[in-house]
């Protein structure tokens, strides 16, 4: 990705920049016709992610687009459920523009992680697209993305996403999301999964290709499995075997957590799987919070998620995977713009370009570029 070389970034350039790279990467989505451009509909789908509406709402803000009901067919036949796969590639293409040109491939700390949406329909033909999980937020059904994430200097950057159905094991998530990362010419110096990938066949394959990896366990078992090994005040390492006979190092990690009725402090553990990694317990528990990066930009992708209560699982996918791409562009241009030159490691004036000012420069470019309603008509009674 591109950028004219210029002293200053402006709003303008925030939106050619992303409209250029949808355009340019987001094939199925071109919506060439007589009223309708593919320019319109990704300025329409940009504002409506970073002001978290509706497509008929940014259609009924902006002057020189086509109504709402008239988008949103265009869209729907251009976003079907069919090319989900396809979807898939187009956002990971996407997301690999984003990466700055000074990150290394080799030695970096990375993270896999699940992201969930929560889904209240009732419909089975939806719900066959939705995973179940732990009741969150009234539902215990959710829509589903999987992603993984580089760590460098705290700069984070999301590589490739991949839609979970509900038929999917995580070994099969995983061997995707790495595949997609081999194509980069990235490496892990450690890898991070969360408890939802801690499974005795994740574990035996991430063991078998030699990936250095730390996992949160589930403590389960009443008296065995892993929760015998959740005893003493000290922390420690030592080997298990999983019920399937899968042998691991773990890492257990006692803390103290306050109730919060009693206002007293309890005992409570963390377990971690350790592959490949010759590291203390504690060292494994300092280096795993590495990982909650991830978390911060799942909470930032709800910061741009455009609303929708569409019954076209595609497009439901495409805003989770529109959020997470316009964070790595917002990330590219800070990489690009903010750097501080100088001797010393590479650093970032983060405070000159946070992700408020990103939505404001997106929002406001695409208004000056369309439009905006600024009166209404009345009538005399």
């Amino acid at each position: 990705m591109q950028m004219v070389t210029k002293s200053k970034l402006e709003a303008e350039d925030v939106r050619e920049l992303a409209e250029e790279l949808l355009h340019k990467q987001m094939i199925s989505l071109q919506t060439e016709g007589y009223k309708i451009t593919t320019s319109m509909a990704l300025n329409v789908l940009m504002k409506a992610a970073v002001e978290r509406r509706s497509i008929d709402a940014v259609c009924a803000d902006l002057d020189d687009v086509v109504d709402g009901n008239t988008l949103r067919e265009a869209i729907n036949r251009s976003l079907k459920v069919e090319d989900l796969h396809l979807h898939e590639v187009e956002f990971d293409a996407a997301l690999a523009e984003c990466i700055p040109a000074q990150m290394p491939r080799r030695g970096l700390e990375m993270a896999i992680d699940f992201h969930n949406e929560p889904f209240y329909g009732k419909t089975q033909a939806l719900r066959d697209y939705t995973c179940r999980g732990e009741a969150h937020d009234g539902t215990t059904y959710f829509w589903r993305i999987a992603s993984l994430y580089v760590i460098w200097r705290g700069v984070r950057l999301t590589l490739a996403l991949t839609y979970v159905l509900p038929k999917e094991s995580p070994l099969n998530v995983v061997k995707r999301l790495l595949e997609r990362r081999k194509a980069l010419g990235f490496r892990a110096s450690v890898l991070y999964l969360d408890k939802g990938f801690c499974s005795a066949e994740v574990v035996k394959y991430l063991q078998d290709i030699h990936e250095s990896s730390v996992l949160a366990c589930t403590i389960r078992g009443k008296k065995g499995g892993t929760r015998a090994l959740c005893k003493g005040r000290k922390a420690y390492t030592t080997t298990h075997t999983f019920s399937d006979g899968t042998t691991a190092d773990v890492a257990v990690v006692p803390t103290l957590k306050r109730d919060k009725k009693t206002k007293k402090q309890r005992r409570t553990w963390l377990v971690y799987v350790i592959i490949h990694l010759d590291w203390s317990a504690k060292k494994t528990q300092q280096r795993y919070r590495h990982r909650f990066g991830i978390e911060s930009s799942y909470r930032q992708l709800g910061e741009l998620r455009a609303h929708t209560n569409s019954r076209n699982v595609a497009l439901r996918f495409f805003f989770l995977g529109l959020a997470l791409l316009l964070l790595n562009i917002w990330t590219y241009l800070r990489c690009r713009c903010t750097r501080v030159f100088g001797y010393g490691p590479f650093r970032l004036d983060v405070k000159l370009f946070r992700l408020p000012r990103f939505v404001a420069f997106l929002r406001r470019a695409i208004e000056r570029a369309f439009g905006t309603i600024e009166s209404i008509p009345f009538y005399a009674a």
